[in-house]
């Protein structure tokens, strides 16, 4: 059974110009929803990216990356330029994005049913490609599981009453969410992020997640929450390791039957040491993206490896 679970993913490709000092510019495949999608199959998950990619250099790039992981790529057939974000890196690997993109998804066909739903990002919020992407989910919801991450980008959001209204119908659609302490502090500035993170999972999720960079990342559970550490490691960049997380996560889910609508009931009577173990492949998959450059998540190989550091 968790062999055939297909996940589908709906979300931006984003070719990110990366720019170290004195270094020459490099052109890495990215966006938050491809990214986790190629996470996915390259820990052996069937994956299809429901996404926009222009007929060019940079959208060829994006496609070759993800096809030679497995993913199955789909598109609404739009021909606008692919989206770039400039990342620029800070000494210590951290990464800021200036944006040139526009999402103007229609609807598209992704092939056969999927088990489970993964978006989040631009996609969720940008018009008027969000508003497929909300409809996408909604008619998603009886035969699927869905997951949900913000993955906040300030100069994208537009307004952000209405930003926040967008994310807050997103989580409550959603069996699990995942979030940055930086996200929350965006969408609510001053308040606890263990604090949204409960509220949130009052209104619909089984699992809230938040991650914390170093300081590891927590979940919150019917009845409880959950912690754990970051997984030491030498930080090259930051880029792609909330995707990576998010990947981990799902991976690991799927691996307990969790995910899928015959596992909804499972996730949400989900114990603490579970959800712990869940956590753990998450950070491992993350520790092994930020030890390298670019959005570059583990295969199952390498995140047993780094499990089995621990």
């Amino acid at each position: 059974m968790l062999d055939r679970l297909d996940v589908l993913v709906i979300g931006e490709c984003v070719a990110d110009i990366v720019r170290l000092p004195g270094a020459a510019e490099q052109v890495h495949p990215g966006g938050s929803p491809a990214n986790v999608a190629y996470g996915l199959a390259r820990l052996g998950r069937n994956a299809t990216l429901l996404t926009q990619l222009g007929p060019d250099d940079n959208g060829r790039l994006i496609r070759d990356h993800l096809t030679a992981a497995g993913v199955r790529v789909c598109t609404d057939g739009a021909t606008a330029p692919t989206p770039s974000a400039a990342v620029t890196l800070d000494g210590g690997g951290q990464a800021a994005y200036t944006f040139e993109i526009t999402w103007t998804l229609a609807p598209a066909g992704s092939g056969s049913p999927h088990q489970h739903v993964h978006t989040g990002s631009i996609a969720a919020v940008m018009e008027p490609g969000a508003a497929t992407v909300l409809a996408a989910v909604e008619s998603s919801r009886t035969a699927a599981t869905i997951s949900y991450d913000p993955n906040v980008r300030p100069e994208l959001m537009g307004d952000h009453d209405t930003a926040v209204r967008r994310a807050e119908r997103c989580v409550a659609l959603s069996d699990v969410v995942k979030a940055s302490d930086e996200d929350l502090e965006w969408l609510y500035p001053g308040e606890d992020p263990e604090r949204v993170a409960e509220r949130w999972q009052a209104t619909g999720p089984a699992l809230v997640l938040v991650t914390r960079g170093a300081d590891g990342a927590l979940a919150v559970l019917p009845g409880g929450r959950v912690t754990v550490d970051a997984l030491p490691t030498e930080v090259v960049d930051t880029v792609g390791a909330g995707d990576a997380f998010m990947s981990g996560t799902l991976h690991a889910l799927a691996a307990l039957g969790l995910l899928g609508a015959d596992g909804r009931e499972r996730l949400r009577a989900v114990d603490a040491d579970t959800v712990t173990e869940v956590l753990r492949h998450a950070a491992a998959s993350a520790a092994v993206t930020v030890a390298r450059a670019g959005a570059n998540p583990p295969d199952e190989d390498e995140l047993k490896a780094a499990l089995d550091r621990v």
